[in-house]
């Protein structure tokens, strides 16, 4: 039975669920409440399990040329020692993909070519939706209201139609650091171009990912972690100098990159997350992406998560005959415990990368030094052997 969704949020949960449910037979609708596409963020590292969605819905060959080759990872003290250095096709192997970190504007962009721009509407925000016998009646702030059978709630971390859907309020949580994030253009002297290099000391980190694809010029995915309150000053024109003062002494690819970012072009995000959720649905509501479990980054999953969310609402509706019901059950079943594991497993990482008990942080650092990949990749391979298209 084909269905009419009304999809909430544009970004790449969003998108996502759009397509796949496209895919799927129905009519979809996505609406946005900005008035134009800005990605937030500099790049994604959308690992295995995600590319093995993407692949899915039709866009693997096409991801693969814009991502960068990300073949090895490499640990580093700040002063430029090294702590570990592994390849990764080990890891590749394993689960039968490589990662590919991409820009956000161009898998964005990739969705919404695939989506059809015709079927996004932006500049409209969704305030509120009510649900009656024969299907939903979303209101938008220009006072017009909207139908479909199900919505899909993709609006983000600071979703209010969330809590509309869970009837309860979602606090977020400050995790306790700020990361800046960018891009930059890769050259050796910054870390080989194919080798994901992070430098590790003081609770700080910085991070050097390739993420550029064939046929353009190489870029890394830079980004910057620093233990802050929360509340701090957030002023662009601050950006280098904030940085060259927190990575005084660092080793000198830190030291060559803050001189070559461009303020203007960076994003500077105090970084929370939510407490698991109990369930991601409401009545004909599907809860997904940051909206469903907002995380932090530190573990590299939050876009691959929401892209897991869009296959299964999509083949919990085909396995129910298009039952609403019941594919809503479905989906929470399957998707509730995993990604309340994985914000939980993100938490801890980042609370054991930037210090919130200085001497686990420690202990991390002495580990590193005596790594050879095995652990770390094992804990990579759980998390996307745990996918839906493992």
């Amino acid at each position: 039975m084909t269905l009419n969704v009304l999809v909430i949020g544009a970004g790449m949960g969003g998108l996502t669920a759009a397509l796949a449910l496209q895919q799927a037979g129905h009519q979809v609708e996505v609406i946005d409440r900005v008035a134009e596409l800005r990605p937030v963020g500099a790049a994604i590292s959308v690992w295995s399990n995600g590319v093995k969605v993407l692949k899915a819905l039709g866009l693997g060959d096409a991801v693969e040329q814009a991502s960068g080759r990300m073949n090895d990872m490499a640990y580093l003290t700040k002063d430029g020692q090294p702590l570990t250095h592994f390849s990764l096709q080990p890891l590749y192997d394993q689960v039968g993909q490589r990662a590919c970190p991409i820009a956000r504007a161009a898998l964005q962009q990739l969705l919404l070519d695939a989506v059809g721009p015709d079927n996004v509407t932006l500049g409209l925000a969704c305030t509120d939706y009510r649900c009656d016998d024969s299907g939903v009646e979303a209101t938008f702030d220009d006072g017009s209201t909207r139908r479909a059978d199900l919505i899909v709630i993709a609006d983000g971390t600071h979703s209010r139609l969330r809590e509309r859907a869970l009837g309860h309020a979602v606090e977020r949580r400050y995790c306790g650091y700020v990361n800046w994030n960018v891009r930059v253009a890769a050259t050796p002297d910054l870390a080989p171009l194919d080798r994901w290099v992070q430098y590790v000391g003081d609770h700080q980190r910085v991070s050097m990912m390739p993420m550029s694809g064939e046929g353009a010029s190489p870029e890394f995915y830079c980004f910057f972690d620093v233990p802050l309150p929360a509340g701090t000053p957030n002023d662009p024109a601050s950006y280098r100098d904030e940085l060259a003062r927190h990575f005084a002494g660092w080793a000198p690819p830190v030291q060559r990159l803050i001189e070559r970012i461009d303020p203007a072009a960076m994003a500077r995000v105090e970084i929370h997350d939510i407490e698991p959720l109990e369930t991601l649905i409401g009545e004909r509501a599907a809860i997904l992406g940051d909206a469903a479990h907002g995380m932090a980054p530190d573990l590299g999953q939050g876009g691959c998560q929401a892209m897991e969310d869009a296959w299964v609402l999509a083949r919990a509706l085909d396995d129910a005959d298009s039952d609403i019901s019941a594919a809503l059950q479905a989906y929470d079943r399957a998707r509730v415990q995993r990604v309340g594991s994985i914000v939980t497993r993100a938490r801890q990482r980042a609370d054991t990368t930037h210090g919130a008990d200085p001497a686990k942080t420690r202990a991390w650092y002495a580990e590193l030094a005596e790594e050879d990949g095995t652990r770390i990749m094992g804990g990579m391979s759980k998390t996307i052997l745990g996918g839906p298209l493992a």
